[in-house]
C-alpha cells in the first residue's frame, strides 16, 4: 500500500496538526506501508522554501505558492493555492505512483486533492480535523453565518461529497457530517491519541524553576500551550481571587502566548493578582517537560461553543500519557475524552463558581490523585494509541485498493 499524504503544513513547524501527522505516518510506515507527503503553499507562505525536505526520518515535498499581494485576495487568494497544490500533487504522484491520495483539512487541500485524483484515475480519502470556518470565528477572522463562514463550509461539503471515503477524529465531528447529507457508512473515525513511549511519567519538580519563579512551597494550577480566545484563559484567572481566599498557597502558572496574551495580562494586573499568577511567555519546547514538573493541577478551561464541543484536542491525552493530574471544561470535545472522576476531572464550561469548587475540591483529595494518574495512563496505553487509531484506516484503505487486502 502506497499512500500520497496531502497536508496543510508539517514539521518541523509544531502544532497538534503537525504532532498527528508525524504519528500517522510513523505508524503507517511500522506497518510496511509507504507514504509521500505533500505540503500545501500554507506550511511557510510567502517565503521561499527548498522543493523537498527531509525531517525526522521523513520527506516532505513542499508546494511553492504565490508570493506577494495574489496570496492575500479573497477568492483568488485561494484558487491560487488550491491550483498550485493541484499541479504540484500530479507531478509527485506521477513520480511516485501511489495507490491512494489522502487528504488533509482544510478543505483547500481536499479540492485539490479530487482534482488530481480524476487527472490521475487515483482514489481520494479526505480526512477533517476541525472546521477551519469555526476555528477563524474563534480567532475573531470570520463571523458565524457570514459570507465567508458560508462559502468554506460549502467548499468543504462539496469535498465530502466527491471523496471516495471520509475519515474525521471525532463523534462530533461525524455526527455533524451526517447532519449535513453525508452517508454514515462513507465515514470513518480515526481519533486522536498519543504515543505514551514519547511521553514519560512528569519526575522531579525542577528546582531551578520553582526557585526562579518563587513557586518552592506553593500548590501550582497551570495552563500550558496557545492562547487562544477559546482556551477559556480569561475565566481561570478570575477564578484566583476566590481560590486564593480558600487556599492562599495556590499559584497560576500560565506557560505560552498567542492571541489574547496581552488581554490576559492586563486582566491580571487589573485584579492585582501579579504575585499569585506567573506568565513566562513562550519557553523552548524542550524545556516545557520542566513547567509540567512543578505543576499539580494542569487545567483546560476551555469555552463552550460549536469548535469546542466538536472537536476533541490532545492535550488531555498528553497529559493523562505522563500521569499529569488535569481539570477540564465538560465541553464536547472534552467529553470524548476524558472519563470524570476516572482518568481526570470536568467542571461546567463557563461556569465560574463550578470550576473554583471543582478545583478546591480536586486540591483536597490528594489521595485520589495516584489512581486517577495511573488510569489515565492505561488509557493511552491500551486504548487511545495510534496503533489502535490508525489500524481504523486499514478497511477504508481495502475498499478503495483492490488487491492490497494482504498488505493492509
Amino acid at each position: 500500500m502506497h499512500v500520497l499524504h496531502v497536508l496543510d503544513h508539517s514539521i518541523p513547524l509544531q502544532s497538534g496538526y503537525t504532532f498527528r501527522t508525524r504519528a500517522i505516518l510513523n505508524e503507517q510506515r511500522a506497518l510496511g506501508w509507504r507514504t509521500t507527503q505533500v505540503t500545501g503553499p500554507k506550511h511557510n507562505p510567502g517565503k521561499a522554501i527548498a522543493p523537498v525536505e527531509q525531517v525526522d526520518g521523513l520527506e516532505f515535498y513542499r508546494c511553492q505558492g504565490a508570493q506577494g499581494l495574489l496570496e492575500k485576495l479573497p477568492v483568488i487568494g485561494q484558487w491560487s493555492v488550491i491550483s498550485a497544490l493541484t499541479r504540484r500533487l500530479i507531478e509527485v504522484a506521477r513520480r511516485e505512483k501511489p495507490d491512494v491520495i489522502h487528504a488533509h483539512s482544510p478543505a483547500l487541500n481536499g479540492v485539490a486533492a479530487i482534482r488530481a485524483g480524476r487527472a490521475l484515475g487515483l482514489p481520494v480519502v479526505y480526512e477533517i480535523r476541525g472546521f477551519w470556518e469555526d476555528a477563524a470565528v474563534s480567532h475573531g477572522t470570520s463571523r458565524e453565518g457570514g459570507l465567508r463562514y458560508r462559502l468554506t463550509r460549502a467548499m468543504e461539503t462539496w469535498v465530502l461529497r466527491r471523496a471516495n471515503e471520509v475519515t474525521c477524529i471525532c463523534e462530533g465531528i461525524r455526527q455533524d457530517l451526517i447532519a449535513r447529507g453525508i452517508a454514515p457508512e462513507k465515514i470513518t473515525i480515526v481519533p486522536n491519541a498519543v504515543d505514551a513511549s514519547r511521553f514519560q511519567p512528569v519526575g522531579a519538580r525542577d528546582s531551578a524553576i520553582e526557585e526562579r519563579l518563587q513557586l518552592r512551597g506553593k500548590k501550582v494550577i497551570a495552563f500550558i500551550g496557545s492562547f487562544y480566545a477559546y482556551e477559556g484563559l480569561d475565566l481561570l484567572v478570575a477564578a484566583m481571587p476566590r481560590l486564593l481566599e480558600v487556599r492562599p498557597d495556590i499559584r497560576l502558572l500560565l506557560v505560552g502566548g498567542g492571541q489574547v496574551a496581552d488581554e490576559i495580562r492586563e486582566q491580571v494586573v487589573t485584579l492585582g493578582l501579579q504575585d499569585a499568577v506567573v506568565m513566562t511567555g513562550r519557553v523552548p519546547y524542550e524545556e516545557v517537560e520542566g513547567y509540567y514538573s512543578v505543576t499539580d493541577v494542569l487545567v483546560y478551561p476551555r469555552k463552550s461553543m460549536r469548535l469546542t464541543d466538536l472537536v476533541t484536542p490532545l492535550k488531555p491525552l498528553e497529559a493523562m500519557a505522563q500521569k499529569s493530574l488535569f481539570l477540564a471544561s465538560d465541553v464536547g470535545g472534552h467529553k470524548e475524552l476524558v472519563r470524570d472522576g476516572i482518568t481526570g476531572t470536568l467542571f461546567k464550561a463557563d461556569d465560574l463558581d463550578d470550576l473554583v469548587n471543582t478545583l478546591l475540591n480536586l486540591l483536597d483529595q490528594e489521595t485520589r490523585w495516584p489512581a486517577i494518574r495511573e488510569a489515565g495512563r492505561d488509557f493511552v496505553e491500551n486504548e487511545r494509541n495510534w496503533v489502535n487509531s490508525v489500524a481504523n484506516l486499514k478497511p477504508v484503505y481495502q475498499r478503495l485498493v483492490p488487491g492490497e487486502s494482504e498488505q493492509c
